[in-house]
């Protein structure tokens, strides 16, 4: 059994709708269905009464929420109990971010704080964006950094969460490059001539923003998905290797468009989609203990945004 899944069904108890809680929990439906059922395959028993509208939990799901909750307040207050008494690292600041941003923007980010605010000790978490996102909401971070776009917003409380923009980044689509230059492979391709296309998996935050590309194109994109993965680097590697075209972070490619290993597989500014990189932080006035390094990193970057 796995916490998320006691995690899932206490937010499809608060909402009655599948569809909401998948959307809260930045999961498809069908992968939220899913957890559902094997925590239901796990205890045993039907939690949940799917013949109604909306739904509502069976007498024994009423009986197992309040163990869950019990549950994962156990937990959260072992987890706090656990990060109080942690004496070596106090000073070691915790990020979790997802995977594209942790190969590509992090470490410039970092280098850049080293030279204007001064060195950061720094942990870390790399993570699927549902996943960071739940970390910064469980308390198991100190910084959360995402990108953001007005189609898929992060569902974080903005009472209880601050914000601050870091900069912009530009999605749009890469091919490895032919002997002459040109890419191997470009959009909009044809009816009779599709495009390899190298596809985020279902449910991931990039593949959310490649599916509001294809839809916002004037003329259809004709595009041939061969292959899948959730992370951006997986993509770059099989379009480095001449498999198809990506969809790429701008940040994630600067090497390869400098050595002309990869190039832009569009007319530039077109197929394409404009981001922001945002750090996140539990508010002072909310959290149960703030600490100097994280207050003073923070400061510095609002005074930074403002200057």
């Amino acid at each position: 059994m796995e916490t998320k899944w006691l995690e899932d069904f206490v937010s499809l108890a608060e909402t009655r709708s599948f569809s909401r809680s998948a959307q809260l929990r930045h999961v498809t439906q069908p992968a939220f269905s899913r957890r559902i059922q094997a925590l239901e395959g796990w205890v045993g028993i039907d939690l949940v009464d799917r013949s109604s509208y909306p739904t509502r939990l069976t007498p024994a799901g009423e009986t197992f929420l309040a163990q869950a909750l019990e549950i994962l307040g156990t937990l959260q207050a072992t987890r706090n109990m656990m990060r109080g008494h942690r004496s070596a690292g106090q000073d070691m600041i915790e990020f979790a971010v997802p995977h594209t941003l942790a190969f590509s923007f992090f470490p410039h980010w970092v280098m850049s704080l080293r030279k204007s605010f001064g060195a950061v000790k720094s942990r870390l978490i790399a993570l699927n964006v549902h996943d960071a996102v739940m970390r910064m909401a469980e308390g198991g971070c100190d910084l959360l950094i995402a990108y953001h776009h007005a189609s898929q917003p992060l569902q974080l409380n903005p009472d209880r969460y601050e914000m601050l923009s870091l900069g912009q980044e530009t999605l749009a689509p890469y091919a490895k490059a032919g002997p002459d230059g040109q890419p191997l492979f470009r959009v909009p391709g044809r009816p009779s001539e599709r495009v390899p296309f190298l596809s985020y998996a279902s449910g991931a935050y990039l593949g959310r923003l490649v599916d509001l590309i294809i839809k916002r194109s004037p003329v259809p994109l004709n595009l041939d998905a061969i292959y899948e993965t959730d992370m951006a680097e997986g993509l770059k590697a099989m379009a480095l290797e001449g498999h198809g075209l990506a969809f790429l972070p701008a940040s994630s490619v600067k090497k390869e468009l400098r050595a002309k290993r990869l190039v832009l597989a569009a007319p530039a500014g077109s197929h394409e989609v404009t981001m922001d990189v945002r750090i996140y932080r539990e508010r002072p006035e909310v959290a149960k203990h703030v600490r100097h390094g994280v207050q003073s990193l923070w400061d510095y970057l609002r005074e930074t945004r403002h200057a």
